[in-house]
């Protein structure tokens, strides 16, 4: 019996509950494409205990070079009356279900395995694989063990049985390598399968630096349960900001070899304290998230670098009014876009669909007379520059604006279409896809504008999504912001729950733009957590979207952003809209 393996803490899959099967294969030669099997040895191990073994000869239907005799001593003769590989297959297969296969040079070992499957018709059930050959060089270091062959570390662990060249003996020494291993990558913070299979993946140069193990006792007091955690450093300072369904797992993986980030490794390095804030669901705290970046912006959350930082569209408060791309949510603005560049490309399809002047100067209601740009000649442009378009005259495009912003009516964007459709027509197909796209990532603009605002102007609704356990995560949003969130275990009446909360909710009172003072990043979360998972609505005021919005566009958007070619096809990705 070989020695138990040490017990380790919880953390993803722990290694004391995961099956392995140890497998040795004896082959005719070096290809699993060419040669064949000659010998199966398997162990199945499980906590440090052997649950069973498999061994038998296969007769490969073909001799046995004398090389391959002299180095396993299997003849031809031994494998006559030995079964042949499609009789021995399903048994392999069936005890390694459920497992971890291991092997000392896995690939070589699976690649026999999966190649036998295809030959024969079997399922290859594509199980995790370990190499125990990988897993020595990222433990060992070469000055300890030069090499890194079966035979090289049944010698320096002094296992019971030393390898051979025969399936089961070999498999019996590989299971004693790897409880050796598996003693050692404690010392590396891998506690669990997910973390043994990063760092078979990865070379020695990942494993976790001392300082990250060092302080692997932040932890401790970090509790199993969703929310969001805070690396602070040594002035308190929020360094990095994240969440997760369990949070003490998580903070966990940040001092073991699955962290492998040089931008983490050394946020980990400065981190004096771990806080944390339990969270009732997943919605809850992607909420919070998204406030901590935005109160602390910690120096090593990439998306904090400009925190709650869009652009808008929006028209200027003049007699005659213009576009211009703003950071401010303002009344009638489109957005939020996360480019300035996004949102000025949308300024120059937006004006190719409404006849708003291009000019930046400001005109008083009475312009003076003088004479008008090229753009009047192209008919581009009323010139009220000019003193030729007055502001009644002028108000139609505003108008024109404001309903297609609001979904009120979608003209302008049949008249886009069909400037695409004369490009394709006249053969101008490079013309035509430009415009295409570029009506397409308007029309994704205006329904993502619209969505959104339709959900911030709800003064209050409740939705409840099954939490896969028989129960229900319940959140309370008022004005496009999360203002309550709890659960109502299985078993528990969930509507006191609903009311409880509903009493209890955060008053939020509307603020100015489209969205109410809702950031964006909130809203879109909470319409996501809305709109999938099965979650209901259980309260909520008349919901509903306007009926020419952008939204009856787009499966003509979503085939351009899929690429459909330009010229006629795209005549024909139009004429199947609506």
């Amino acid at each position: 019996m070989t020695a138990p393996q040490l017990s380790f803490d919880e953390l993803g899959t722990p290694l004391r509950e995961v099956t392995f099967v140890v497998l040795d294969l004896e082959t005719t030669g070096g290809s699993h494409e060419r040669d064949g099997i000659t010998e199966v040895g398997a162990v199945k191990v499980r906590g440090g205990e052997e649950l069973g073994e498999l061994g038998t000869l296969v007769d490969p239907g073909t001799g046995i070079p004398p090389n391959v005799v002299a180095l396993t001593g299997i003849t031809t003769a031994m494998v006559r009356t030995a079964p042949r590989l499609p009789a021995v297959l399903p048994s392999v297969l069936e005890f390694l279900t459920g497992a971890v296969l291991v092997a000392h040079n896995a690939p070589f070992d699976s690649g026999f395995l999966r190649s036998a499957c295809e030959r024969h018709g079997q399922v290859w059930p594509r199980p995790p694989v370990l190499c125990t050959a990988r897993l020595a060089r990222a433990v060992l270091t070469r000055d300890e063990c030069p090499s890194v062959r079966l035979g090289a570390l049944a010698r320096h662990f002094g296992t019971r049985t030393q390898p051979n060249h025969r399936a089961l003996s070999d498999a019996r020494a590989t299971v004693e390598v790897l409880h050796h291993l598996l003693e050692r990558v404690g010392n590396l913070g891998v506690q669990s399968l997910e973390e043994l299979l990063a760092l078979t993946r990865e070379a020695s140069a990942h494993r976790p630096t001392q300082r990250q193990r060092q302080k692997r006792h932040l932890a401790e007091q970090v509790p199993s349960a969703p929310g969001v955690y805070l690396f602070r450093g040594p002035r308190e300072e929020v360094l990095y900001v994240g969440t997760s369904g369990d949070l003490r797992r998580r903070v966990r993986s940040y001092f073991t070899a699955g962290e492998r980030r040089s931008r983490i490794r050394d946020m980990v390095a400065l981190a004096e304290r771990v806080d944390s804030v339990v969270c009732a669901h997943a919605l809850e705290a992607g909420v919070r998230e998204l406030r901590l970046l935005a109160a602390h912006k910690p120096k090593y959350n990439r998306r904090s670098r400009n925190p709650g930082r869009t652009w808008w569209v929006a028209p200027t408060a003049e007699t005659f009014p213009r576009l211009s791309v703003v950071t401010s949510a303002r009344e009638g603005a489109l957005g939020p876009f996360a480019s300035h560049r996004s949102a000025a490309t949308a300024l120059d399809t937006l004006l190719d669909a409404v006849p708003l002047r291009r000019c930046t100067q400001r005109i008083p209601a009475r312009a003076p007379s003088a004479s008008p740009c090229m753009l009047h000649e192209l008919g581009k442009c009323g010139a009220p520059c000019a003193g030729l378009q007055t502001p009644e005259e002028y108000a139609p495009a505003v108008e024109s604006l404001r309903s297609l912003v609001h979904g009120a009516s979608d003209d302008p964007l049949h008249r886009l279409a069909r400037g695409v459709d004369e490009l394709a027509g006249k053969e101008r197909f490079e013309e035509a896809a430009g415009d295409r796209d570029r009506l397409a990532a308007l029309i994704s603009a205006l329904e993502r504008r619209q969505t959104l605002a339709e959900l911030a102007a709800q003064p209050e609704l409740v939705g409840a999504r099954p939490d896969g356990r028989g129960g229900w995560e319940l959140a309370v949003v008022r004005y496009g912001q999360l203002a309550a969130a709890d659960v109502a275990r299985r078993a528990v009446r969930p509507m006191p729950v609903v009311e409880a909360l509903r009493a209890g909710a955060q008053t939020i009172l509307p603020g100015e733009g489209p969205l109410h003072g809702a950031p964006p990043e909130e809203v879109r979360l909470i319409y996501r957590w809305l709109t999938t998972g099965g979650t209901r609505l259980v309260y909520c005021e008349p919901w509903s979207e306007p009926a020419r919005g952008a939204a009856r566009w787009s499966r003509w958007a979503l085939k351009a952003r899929e690429g459909t070619e330009a010229g006629r096809s795209a005549v024909e990705v139009l004429a199947g809209r609506g």
